[in-house]
């Protein structure tokens, strides 16, 4: 049995991390077994990052690295079909959201002082005391840290709201008409993309971006395929 070690769910979400939630879908499509460890202690965890499974004795963390290894073990049951240009295209959307939108999200959800307080309930609103009382300003400013030496913290909210937005039109004309990013089958990238999309319209932080994104209606009426599909609602 594999057993995926995640934060708690929150917002109406699976996960409020969307790495945490693109696990979850990716094994939801693949129809492999599982159950879900939910408020795990990202401290034993083995990268202090969550998500991680434990797939019978096996420990593999890191979001990408899990899905290499579920498709080696137990088959990639979603890819097969897929020309090498579709998967340079698949690896290529993967990266942006996950290497450049993540980070927009990030600034509004942990820099922007009106919605840090919906995102310290997220992620440690069941923290027992005393450790609620002084983790989430530790973990807000590691977080920040690491949004400066990524480069998106020394833009202006801005810029920052620029580049979101070119994101958020980059996925919009890309999926088009589609059912699913890459055509008429789902496929990973859309783990990847319904993870990173459902966060984004449907979780706070308000935020030029969302608002931006909720212009765009396939990404809505994308994400309520994914939903249904996948999660039964």
């Amino acid at each position: 049995m594999i057993r995926l070690y995640q934060f708690e769910p929150a917002f109406g979400l699976p996960n409020a991390s969307p790495f945490c939630m693109k696990v979850e879908t990716y094994l939801r499509m693949a129809g492999l077994p599982f159950e879900t460890v939910d408020g795990a202690d990202v401290l034993k965890a083995p990268k202090r990052k969550l998500p991680y499974i434990d797939d019978d004795g096996r420990i593999v963390a890191d979001s990408s690295f899990i899905i290499e290894h579920l498709k080696a073990s137990h088959g990639d049951r979603l890819d097969g079909h897929l020309t090498p240009e579709e998967r340079a295209i698949s690896l290529a959307f993967q990266r942006l959201l996950e290497e450049n939108s993540y980070w927009v999200a990030v600034y509004w959800r942990w820099a922007d002082e009106a919605n840090w307080p919906a995102t310290r309930e997220a992620f440690f609103g069941k923290m027992p005391a005393p450790l609620r009382w002084f983790v989430p300003a530790l973990a807000r400013r590691g977080v920040l840290a690491q949004l400066r030496g990524h480069g998106m913290g020394r833009h202006s909210a801005e810029d920052i709201t620029a580049i979101g937005r070119r994101d958020v039109d980059a996925v919009a004309d890309f999926l088009g008409e589609k059912a699913f990013m890459l055509g008429d089958r789902p496929t990973t990238l859309d783990a990847t993309a319904y993870a990173f999309l459902a966060n984004l319209l449907w979780a706070p932080p308000d935020s030029p971006v969302q608002r931006h994104a909720r212009t765009r209606p396939t990404l809505e009426a994308y994400c309520q395929r994914m939903k249904i599909r996948y999660y039964g609602s």
